[in-house]
């Protein structure tokens, strides 16, 4: 074994840090940059808006159970306030310090996020079923359902929206609608306006609510599996 003298190391250490990549560092401070910009976006529309809204006094101590904690019985879908994330699986988009900051909008795993309490999740797809955000991809959709599935299965009552769409400027994958109809099967909740009226407990065993924004294969109807992009509309 090589013992290097005791200031060598302390030399090698210096030169790493004197050739540090500028791309990496610039990366890290647009990172900054924005994460500060968007708390103080946050803390104006506190200011505008306040923190009171329907069910902001429900602070549930199992937020991975919190749909089963409000009663599955009692509770009617349209009364459902939806924690969702936007652009949900990008926390490992891009190369770190890089690309990432620029397309990254979630640093949390599908999974956490579900046991953290959301339940819309927002997922942006290509050709080849990786997910994306612009032109960055990350991994496979399947890592997205997989984690759904895990979910559903440590969990009884917790209905999820589930939002897959061709992101803008890429093509479908083909026969997705038959991908998500096989990986999710009966989890899936049919297109029926009607299910907003009924209780958690008269809905399951079916737990997904999928909707399906394709851009140039059709779109799901009413009465299918999935759902189309009338029941999930953009801001």
């Amino acid at each position: 074994m090589k013992h290097n003298h005791p200031g060598e190391g302390l030399s090698t250490v210096l030169h790493s840090l004197h050739h540090t990549n500028p791309s990496t560092t610039m990366g890290a401070q647009i990172s900054l940059q924005l994460v500060t910009t968007q708390k103080q976006a946050l803390q104006t529309l506190l200011k505008s808006s306040g923190e009171q809204f329907p069910g902001s006094d429900y602070h549930p101590s199992d937020r991975k159970n919190w749909m089963e904690g409000l009663g599955p019985d009692q509770l009617r879908l349209y009364q459902v306030v939806w924690p969702g994330t936007h652009d949900s699986a990008t926390n490992k988009i891009g190369i770190r310090f890089v690309s990432r900051p620029f397309a990254q909008c979630q640093n949390c795993s599908i999974y956490k996020q579900l046991v953290k309490g959301t339940r819309v999740l927002d997922i942006r797809v290509r050709q080849d079923k990786r997910v994306c955000h612009g032109i960055l991809a990350t991994y496979s959709v399947d890592v997205v359902i997989n984690d759904v599935k895990k979910f559903l299965g440590e969990t009884k009552s917790e209905i999820i929206i589930l939002e897959i769409r061709t992101e803008f400027g890429q093509e479908d994958p083909p026969e997705f609608d038959k991908y998500l109809n096989e990986q999710l099967g009966d989890y899936l909740i049919p297109q029926d306006d009607a299910v907003f009226h009924k209780t958690i407990a008269e809905i399951l065993p079916k737990r997904v609510i999928c909707v399906w924004k394709p851009r140039k294969t059709p779109a799901p109807k009413p009465g299918d599996t999935l759902w189309n992009g009338n029941h999930l509309k953009d801001n």
